[in-house]
């Protein structure tokens, strides 16, 4: 169980460069203090993509000073969901958590197109977590 007193939610996938750090981004503007959120992959990219980059501003969110990371026991454990999106069998698991697992392309090589498809429906589909949290998405 984590100790915070809002849920927790870790967005992982393998290269943490585009999918989960949309979702982390969506999820932090929509769910403000109600919520706190993490992102991790399970082999960290270089860097973040830059069409994933390109296709959040459009949106007015800035995930340009995010960087790749692995998530680690501390954040899975901090977790009240984890939600995976295509790291297959890299994916984490840690016992007592609940899971989700959003089948997703992966935004890698563009093109700005269906990166912005693929951003729609996190944004889509992290509007549906908040509120199976009970969390009211901040305008």
């Amino acid at each position: 169980m984590t100790t915070s007193t809002v849920p927790s939610v870790l967005f992982a996938c393998v290269h943490n460069a585009g999918r989960s750090q949309m979702a982390l981004g969506f999820f932090r503007r929509y769910a403000g203090d109600a919520a706190e959120a993490h992102s991790g992959g399970s082999d960290p990219g270089a860097g973040l993509n830059p069409f994933a980059v390109e296709a959040m501003a459009e949106v007015g969110i800035d995930i340009a000073a995010e960087r790749p990371q692995a998530w680690t026991p501390e954040t899975l454990q901090a977790a009240d969901v984890i939600v995976t999106m295509g790291c297959g069998d890299a994916c984490p698991f840690y016992p007592g958590r609940r899971y989700l697992d959003w089948e997703l392309d992966d935004p890698a090589g563009g093109p700005i197109e269906r990166v912005r498809a693929i951003r729609d429906d996190i944004e889509r589909r992290v509007l549906g977590l908040l509120a199976e949290l009970g969390i009211q998405p901040q305008p």
